[in-house]
């Protein structure tokens, strides 16, 4: 048998240890068996490009941070866009083919999902794998890369709450994450934040000025998490086009750098906003993504040796699952307001901008 392995979308910690566990489950289970590696994500697939996996290329990469096959992009909505007469999907079938592939293995988020489903659909032999440190893939419990993140993230804000409380300031602190607030919320919650606006939670401008300014006369400094895809409850009318739109007529991106203005000229205290960015994906993985990548990547190699496809492996409790891949392309899991770890972090006194 011959099996395809890409990464898509962006890259996050723990890649490269579900890579070495497919390899190593096929190594050790299946006779005859190739991989190969498909590079650069569904960019490869759509140029038809691939290359062998030896074990020495993968039995000792569970460390390593980022993926060993490169990855990329590619924005969904093209996929069956006709373009010189044939569609991003119409190759990536074809060079399915021509690879001779038995299985492809696609590691990714949200829309390497979408993508795979449309696959299966062609009749093509997909198995997905959920990554995202954004923890938002419908139907699994956790992502790979996710706690790692967390940990990335707690971190920097530990460190930036010694420099807040010295300086006696307000610290915005954006985190990733556009359209779940997971990554703020335990990233939150973990580091002592004093207020996470999240996107699942549009926030009152005036009640978060209020708030900014009672926190620091009160304790002399305040740390505030923003999710890249937080909204004022002034904007959760609007469609995101027209979000970004009236963003850029403001010259912000997201809307961290409004409020930091906004709480700096409302409370007359030195505001700062650090942008974490990138260090959230990057670096090596932490202990626990090692084991569940493992565990993961294992787990869909069986499945794959039992001729399971069109399913993406899942996390349910302790236990590792899988779920139809149509079942869950084009759903998020989103935090619920209502929700029991939102319920907690308000006990706490952590304020999420609501009036």
């Amino acid at each position: 048998m011959k099996f395809g392995i890409l990464t898509s979308g962006g890259d996050c910690a723990g890649l490269n240890a579900v890579i070495r566990s497919i390899g190593l489950y096929i190594s050790e289970n299946i006779k005859n068996a190739e991989i190969i590696g498909i590079p650069d994500g569904y960019g490869g697939l759509i140029r038809g490009e691939g290359f062998v996996l030896k074990e020495n290329s993968y039995s000792d990469i569970i460390d390593r941070g980022g993926t060993i096959l490169g990855t990329s992009r590619q924005a969904f909505k093209l996929m069956t866009i006709e373009e010189n007469g044939t569609s991003r999907l119409e190759k990536m079938c074809n060079n399915y083919k021509k690879l001779g592939l038995d299985c492809l293995f696609t590691l990714g988020g949200a829309g390497t999902h979408k993508t795979a489903a449309l696959l299966c659909a062609e009749g093509l032999n997909v198995i997905g794998i959920p990554k995202t440190i954004d923890n938002d893939i419908y139907g699994t419990d956790v992502t790979f890369g996710f706690q790692t993140a967390v940990e990335v993230a707690t971190e920097c804000i530990d460190r930036i709450k010694t420099t807040t409380a010295s300086h006696g300031r307000i610290m915005l602190v954006e985190i990733m994450g556009n359209k779940a607030g997971w990554l703020t919320l335990h990233s939150g919650i973990a580091a002592g934040a004093d207020c996470m606006l999240i996107p699942e939670i549009p926030f009152s401008l005036k009640a978060v000025k209020e708030f900014a300014k009672k926190r620091v006369e009160e304790k002399g400094c305040c740390i505030i998490l923003v999710a890249e895809g937080a909204l004022l409850s002034s904007e959760a009318k609007y469609k995101k086009k027209d979000r970004v739109f009236i963003r850029t007529e403001r010259g912000e991106s997201t809307v961290t750098l409004h409020l930091n203005e906004e709480i700096s000229n409302y409370t007359k205290k030195e505001t700062r906003c650090s942008v974490l960015g990138y260090m959230q994906r990057g670096g090596t993985p932490c202990a626990f993504d090692r084991v569940l990548s493992s565990r993961l990547g294992g787990y869909a190699a069986k499945l794959a040796n039992e001729g399971r496809f069109g399913v993406t492996a899942a996390v349910s409790g302790n236990h590792i699952t899988y779920n139809s891949v149509f079942d869950i392309a084009g759903k998020y899991k989103l935090v619920n307001p209502q929700g029991p770890i939102v319920k907690f972090a308000k006990s706490i006194g952590i304020y999420f901008g609501e009036e």
